[in-house]
């Protein structure tokens, strides 16, 4: 029998930005996921490997709560937003983002010494490019996603891949 799928909703981004003034590197992603939107903080999913590629490139142990998380990216000069402010979505379906209202990056921009953007995922990138790059002027380098969606990509290809924002981090 096959999965019924999710009819589409309406989510505006509930997360605050996680940044300083010492930010060097913005990572984003689309729009946090309902188990992300769920616990409060990016990349909350259980299978989501965002975590375990972090401490893999900075040989730190797996952060485990949501502080750990945010301390672990702030220590490295990375600061983590989403491309949109709003959307409508089936579940956590990449695919299926439609009305899109992008974030105003220029929140973090204006206030952090940011180098270089980093977008997680095609999809991302895809939505950077069309209604962020055109306001940043900034180009974004697109990362494989660490979603279980992306389950082909290994967690060793995704440090190497990841391996990229390291040389603009503290």
């Amino acid at each position: 029998m096959k999965a019924s799928r999710k009819a589409p909703e309406r989510v505006a981004h509930p997360l605050r930005p996680v940044f300083d003034q010492r930010s060097r590197v913005l990572v984003l992603g689309t729009m946090p996921s309902p188990k992300s939107r769920e616990t409060g903080f990016y990349y909350n999913h259980p299978q989501n490997r965002f975590w375990k590629v972090m401490a893999a490139l900075f040989d730190e142990p797996l952060p485990a709560s949501n502080d750990e998380k945010r301390a672990l990216a702030l220590r490295h000069g990375i600061a983590l937003w989403d491309v949109l402010a709003e959307c409508s979505i089936e579940g956590a379906a990449d695919g299926t983002i439609a009305e899109c209202v992008p974030n105003d990056l220029r929140l973090i921009l204006d206030q952090a010494q940011v180098e270089a953007v980093f977008c997680t995922g095609a999809k991302a990138t895809e939505l950077y490019r069309k209604h962020c790059e055109p306001v940043t002027g900034r180009p974004a380098v697109r990362l494989p996603s660490t979603s279980p969606a992306n389950a082909g990509t290994s967690l060793e290809q995704l440090v190497e891949a990841y391996r990229a924002i390291v040389p603009f981090t503290r």
